[in-house]
């Protein structure tokens, strides 16, 4: 594994471990891709932040060549560059020569490890679902969930502990759970999303921003939201 793929030491609660066996389907994937690029991270991906974040970001699962490559969530790919870079408009996050810094969040995945075709099976997001949750409950500072797509809103309520049923998704929707942590629905910023117009950038910068202000976010720089 070179330098550029290698990710930071993490010792969050909940991080997979590096040959996580639970679904035999991913870790298939993963050995055919280890075989195929012995440089890329293959392997379920670590979250990204730390345990005074205010705000969670759950995205559906690393993409082949973006998180699964690298090892970061969201680094690597056109989901990558949408999310980070409207989170630098808003002031949540900065460039850094080895990716993105976004203090004060917490960015992971309802699902780890990089499915076939973008596409988790049931039995794989059941699987992973205690991660994030002891993810998310290690996390005491947290007021706001953003769910990346309906996989991860379902993944994020059942995770921190409300009914499916009471909470339905859809795109700028706003939903107080019991835990009295906040959840916001996005569709996820894949290019699949965007090509086709479903999610645009306004769109998304729209639901982050609704996400920045019911936390009462801290910017990293300027009034970014006059």
């Amino acid at each position: 594994m070179t330098d550029e793929t290698l990710p930071p030491e993490t010792a969050h609660p909940g991080t997979p471990p590096h040959d996580c066996p639970l679904c035999p389907r991913l870790v298939a994937y993963r050995a055919e891709q280890r075989e195929r690029h012995p440089n890329w991270w293959n392997a379920p991906v670590p979250p990204m932040g730390d345990a005074s974040a205010w705000m969670a970001i759950v995205g559906l699962a690393p993409g082949l060549k973006g998180a699964n490559r690298t090892g970061r969530p969201f680094h690597g790919d056109e989901a990558g560059k949408m999310l980070f870079g409207t989170l630098a408009e808003l002031g949540l996050a900065t460039e850094t020569p080895e990716g993105w810094d976004a203090p004060g969040l917490f960015i992971t995945n309802a699902v780890s490890c990089a499915p076939p075709g973008n596409l988790p099976e049931t039995a794989e997001k059941h699987n992973c679902r205690p991660y994030l949750a002891t993810q998310l409950a290690a996390l005491p500072a947290l007021k706001v969930v953003v769910a990346l797509g309906e996989t991860a809103h379902q993944a994020a309520i059942k995770a921190i502990g409300g009914k499916l049923p009471k909470y339905r998704f859809g795109h700028g929707a706003v939903h107080k759970l019991p835990s009295g942590v906040t959840l916001v629905d996005s569709y996820h910023c894949s290019r699949l999303n965007t090509n086709t117009g479903l999610l645009t950038p306004a769109m998304f910068r729209d639901a982050l921003s609704t996400a920045m202000m019911l936390g009462h976010a801290p910017v990293l720089h300027g009034d970014t939201m006059a």
